[in-house]
């Protein structure tokens, strides 16, 4: 099931305190960008965001699944109404993915 743009309109006004919030449409879902860094997708009208050890540590309550079939496992955000949390993580999770190496050859669309 595709995503619903109101759905993602809302998560981004959400997480609006966290960043510039975009979003860019892919395969029928969403890719979602903080200050430009690719961190999270929404997919099934659902918020995944990336996996990092900083956000596993400080969330560890949040469950786990992959956001489409095939997919590696992604933070799974079901309470989007917590703005804090979201907030919280998207913050911890940009600060950790900018210091990841950066990858050659590789794409940003996390689908």
């Amino acid at each position: 099931m595709a995503s619903h743009a109101d759905f993602v309109d809302y998560v981004a006004e959400q997480l609006g305190e966290a960043g510039s919030i975009r979003s860019r449409k892919m395969f029928g879902e969403y890719g979602l960008y903080c200050d430009g860094l690719f961190f999270a997708v929404i997919c099934g009208d659902q918020l995944f965001v990336k996996p990092t050890p900083e956000g596993e540590e400080a969330f560890p309550e949040l469950p786990k699944a992959p956001p489409y079939e095939g997919a590696k496992d992604y933070i799974w955000v079901e309470d989007v109404d917590d703005r804090e949390t979201l907030i919280a993580l998207t913050r911890l999770t940009c600060l950790a993915l900018e210091k990841q190496p950066k990858k050659k050859g590789g794409n940003d669309c996390g689908l």
